[in-house]
């Protein structure tokens, strides 16, 4: 039995607390290898000699003697003589030293990974040159069952998973690469999309759509006293948190190829993409149809038919890869009661996208369950089916640029009247990692380990981020966020054990003063503004929330939970469970939660031990509370505000932002003898 099967036997955590419980098993317990490090495995081998030259070269090979955690994606020496041939590279001499440290640390994660945790869609965590590797699965030639990176590489089947004390070693049959192009150039050097290149240059959206880094960003000194942030957060947890390392651009296109634009809408070139866009956005804004800025002479203006549509087209964000266009492994969502859905802003001025992934059986309608869609609303009140995303692209094309990537859809995206009046017609709730585009574009969200927690014992705090990184956020650095105050703007990476939506949460601490702002709604009427949170008595802080600067009602106390008189009281143990309650007993519950401006958490959520699922809706802590119920119009900007106002808590004086919900009056708003909004 290898090293390797052993290693993940032994490594299997079962947690068995709640909210704070420390993941980590007992330290005798820990298995230790006894072997050779990383870099002995790459030096004694003959067959790994030239990558092994390379990772020397580019001054490496001394980490990969250390301790650590590392997946080795190790090209062969024939892999490495086929990738300088290809390059028109006589030697491996003829690569300078920074040729040598971008290609070693292409191959290098600064995670373990087997190739049983490698999920199609890409890995979990990025290489050390912070790019994305893709992940698929094959056959080889001996009909074995294997991974293959970057749609090329093959891990092979009888060396993979091959642990070293530091690390897994996975031997590849080709040389990684990763493309230097932004993604405008990307997509050009497609021909399959030619129309959809073409108009992208012809709008203007490729100069909006070729940044990559902000360098005026302060790149944050690791020596500094101030660079670790050490917070108790939660139940009593000690953990540190960071600013980010750097400040990056990303965007995700969605385009339909040339053969699929001539076969559905006899579109062939770029006249005929803007008399198609003239379809659509002549209805959405008729104000505009007679303006010059329509005219296929104007079509870089804003207001332009083919300017909004494709920009429609194009998120605000780098997704990463198909996997996490939703959340990942849909963590913390009952995939039979509802889909996993994330609501993204595209580069058309206060518009959303939906996406969702189709897991529940009941509305599958003319969709392929496990695959993906844009602007799907299938349920009683509406059948729309919605634009399948395309997981691969040809082997030909590489399609992750260096910030974002993109993928083919079966047909044109466009903001229609079904979209803005159906589609958007519903509670609409998003995560709050989500909500803020940086921390996809810089592959924050959903990072590390959930399964463990940090090594928090007694009063230390955890400066090795072995399981994963929490991040504060300066001010300026999150688009549309005011950090004020003397506080922290906290994003605690997931753990499968805590109170929290998908695992992960942002924390106000301190004496802070947080605004940020909201997304755009798609039609004009009263909203429900509402937050998802985890009350935790004697824990929590006392916030004063303001909408649009005036203040709202009373400050929130997130100490209180639904055992709390001033809201279900006795009733929440008179009552058992809510999954086990009668559905006459679920809509008295409901109403009384209601008509004081709560809802119980999600029922479609959960949080878990590793072996049981806990419905959030059966927990005392985690809360919905209606903030305002407020008159929003589109295309308007619209902010919300924090403001520690207790001192009781002293430095830790904590609000916590699980996740946000923007609901309007058609859905909140039905009478009690109506059919009444889903608890999901």
């Amino acid at each position: 039995m290898k090293k390797s099967i052993i290693y993940l036997l032994l490594s299997i955590v079962c947690c068995t607390g709640f909210v704070s419980c420390s993941d980590e098993p007992d330290r005798q317990n820990y298995y230790v290898f006894t072997g050779e490090m990383m870099s002995e495995y790459l030096t004694s081998r003959s067959q790994y000699s030239m990558f092994a030259t390379v990772v020397e070269r580019a001054g490496l090979m001394d980490q990969l003697s250390a301790y650590g955690h590392y997946t080795c994606f190790c090209p062969t020496n024939d892999a490495m003589k086929k990738y300088l041939s290809q390059k028109g590279i006589s030697s491996l001499d003829a690569l300078t030293k920074a040729d040598c440290d971008t290609l070693a640390r292409t191959h290098l994660v600064n995670v373990m990974y087997s190739t049983f945790e490698m999920k199609d869609g890409v890995l979990a965590s990025q290489n050390m040159n912070r790019r994305p590797l893709e992940i698929s699965h094959g056959i080889d030639d001996n009909e074995n069952a294997v991974v293959i990176v970057n749609g090329e590489a093959q891990v092979f089947f009888e060396l993979q998973d091959d642990s070293v004390e530091n690390g897994i070693m996975q031997p590849i049959s080709a040389v990684l690469e990763s493309s230097n192009r932004l993604l405008p150039d990307l997509i050009k050097n497609n021909d399959k999309v030619s129309i959809y290149s073409d108009a992208i240059v012809a709008t203007g959206l490729h100069e909006s759509m070729n940044k990559y880094k902000d360098d005026t960003y302060p790149m944050p000194d690791a020596t500094s006293p101030s660079y670790f942030h050490d917070y108790i957060s939660g139940a009593s947890n000690h953990e540190a948190a960071t600013p980010p390392d750097e400040k990056l651009y990303g965007f995700t296109a969605f385009l339909v190829t040339d053969s699929v634009l001539k076969a559905k809408y006899n579109v062939t070139d770029l006249k005929g993409l803007y008399d198609l866009a003239c379809k659509y956005y002549d209805v959405m804004y008729p104000e505009d149809k007679n303006i010059p800025e329509h005219s296929f002479d104007n079509l870089k203006s804003p207001k332009n038919p083919l300017y909004r549509f494709m920009a429609y087209h194009i998120l605000d964000r780098n997704v990463q890869g198909w996997n996490f266009l939703t959340v990942r492994d849909d963590f913390g969502i009952y995939t039979d009661k509802m889909n996993p859905t994330e609501w993204f802003g595209t580069l058309l001025p206060y518009t959303m996208m939906k996406v969702e992934h189709l897991t529940v059986r009941k509305w599958v309608g003319e969709g392929v369950l496990n695959e993906r869609y844009i602007n799907r609303r299938y349920d009683d009140q509406f059948q729309l089916e919605g634009c399948h995303i395309q997981q691969s692209v040809e082997e030909d094309y590489d399609r992750q640029a260096l910030n974002g990537l993109y993928f083919y859809v079966d047909e044109v995206l466009a903001y229609t009247e079904d979209v803005r009046d159906k589609v958007f017609n519903c509670r609409i709730r998003i995560d709050f990692s989500a909500l803020f585009p940086e921390l996809m574009t810089n592959n924050m969200r959903m990072n590390g380990d959930r399964t463990h927690d940090d090594d928090n014992y007694a009063t230390s705090y955890d400066h090795t981020f072995k399981y994963g990184r929490n991040y504060y956020f300066p001010h300026g650095y999150l688009d549309g966020v005011t950090v004020g105050g003397n506080g922290y703007f906290i994003y605690r990476r997931p753990h499968q054990n805590y109170w929290s939506y998908n695992g992960d949460e942002f924390d106000c601490q301190g004496n802070y003063d947080i605004s940020f702002r909201i997304p755009p709604v798609a039609f004009e009427s009263d909203y429900q503004i509402r937050l998802g949170y985890a009350a935790m008595e004697g824990l929590r802080g006392v916030a004063q929330i303001y909408f649009d600067g005036e203040p709202q009602g009373i400050p929130l106390d997130m100490n209180k939970d639904l055992r709390n008189a001033s809201l279900l009281g006795d009733d929440y143990a008179k009552n058992g469970d809510y999954t086990s309650m009668t559905d006459e007993e679920k809509s008295e519950d409901r109403k009384t939660l209601k008509n004081k401006g709560y809802y119980r958490g999600a029922n479609g959520a959960f949080h878990t031990n590793g072996s049981t699922k806990y419905p959030f809706s059966n927990e005392y802590a985690t809360i919905r509370i209606v903030l305002c119920t407020v008159h929003i119009k589109p295309g308007e900007d619209h902010y919300l505000r924090l403001r520690a106002v207790s001192s009781k808590q002293g430095n830790d004086n904590e609000a916590m932002l699980d996740y946000l919900e923007l609901v309007p009056k058609s859905v909140y708003g039905v009478t009690d003898e109506g059919a009444q909004e889903d608890d999901l």
